[in-house]
């Protein structure tokens, strides 16, 4: 709270780009599905004829440098997950319209962002708490269940739920019931939904028809929910695979996935595609790709324009 009342009440603190930043963020740690949500803002802003970039702390990068790393200069894909963290590898493949950027200092890539690359607006992934860097519009992704939830150590939140104040929207995933919980407790400020729709696998170089007897395989923050978006889709998941976070596989780890789909008689495995970025090509391996839609989307868009 002190943190953030003194970059409040000292605003001159923060440094400015010359282009308009937006960002997204959230209260508590990890999982809240943030990622997919910068996708889809980028794709609203190509849509509003902008030139987006995002810049990314690039969170578990496996061979950190100094310096800015331009991941995707919008064209093309320019450096190894290694180098640039499974999450802007991820946007950086999914986006190939959108320069994608890696430092831990936001506002230098910023200005390489706008400079060099001629980007209009800048998306901070995970940039609600990164409050040394002016921003136009600060958009929270906030679950109902953090209004029950607790500050660290003793719950999953990075700051008190007061923080919630200084957001100009707030993204609610789940249900109507949760977004009406959220509007209750912020009744002054914009609310809307966010639901994440999973598409078909992909990777495959055969078909996966429906009842096909699945090892899942997921290193994220909350892969029950990936487990269960497999169930619902109509796979038999007969093994379920949880490794941490940003996990690097080994040979290892591949060879227990094998020996799983061996001891089981599996008919294939499917992972994530933050997963998916992580991992060489596997034969009899699939994706199921998750976009987020946010709702009503109209209004949504409107609003954004409005604010920028």
């Amino acid at each position: 709270r002190v943190r953030r009342s003194w970059y409040e009440r000292h605003p001159q603190s923060r440094r400015r780009l010359d282009r308009r930043v937006i960002s997204v963020g959230n209260l508590s740690v990890g999982g809240r599905g943030k990622t997919p949500i910068v996708a889809t803002l980028a794709g609203m802003l190509l849509g509003m004829g902008e030139r987006p970039a995002i810049l990314s702390r690039g969170f578990a990068r496996r061979r950190p440098v100094d310096g800015v790393v331009v991941v995707s200069d919008g064209e093309r894909v320019l450096e190894s997950v290694e180098r640039s963290g499974d999450e802007p590898q991820m946007l950086a493949r999914a986006l190939p319209r959108v320069p994608v950027l890696v430092c831990p200092d936001r506002h230098l890539a910023g200005r390489l962002a706008e400079r060099q690359l001629g980007c209009s607006v800048m998306l901070l992934d995970d940039g609600f708490q990164h409050l040394p860097l002016g921003r136009d519009v600060d958009v929270l992704v906030m679950p109902a269940s953090d209004l029950d939830d607790n500050v660290l150590p003793s719950g999953r939140l990075r700051e008190p739920l007061d923080a919630a104040s200084s957001a100009d929207c707030i993204l609610v995933p789940g249900s109507n019931e949760d977004v009406m919980r959220v509007s209750a407790a912020f009744d002054r400020m914009p609310v809307f939904q966010v639901t994440n729709h999973f598409e078909r696998l992909q990777g495959l170089d055969g078909s996966a028809p429906v009842g096909s007897r699945v090892v899942a395989v997921a290193g994220i923050a909350r892969p029950a929910r990936f487990f269960e978006a497999l169930r619902a889709h109509g796979y038999d998941v007969v093994s379920e695979l949880a490794f941490p976070d940003h996990h690097w596989y080994t040979a290892r780890d591949l060879e227990r996935v094998r020996a799983t789909v061996r001891h089981i008689g599996a008919d294939l495995v499917v992972t994530t595609e933050k997963d998916a970025v992580r991992l060489p090509p596997q034969p009899g391996w699939a994706v199921l790709p998750m976009t987020a839609v946010i709702e009503p989307a109209d209004q949504f868009v409107s609003w954004l324009r409005d604010r920028l």
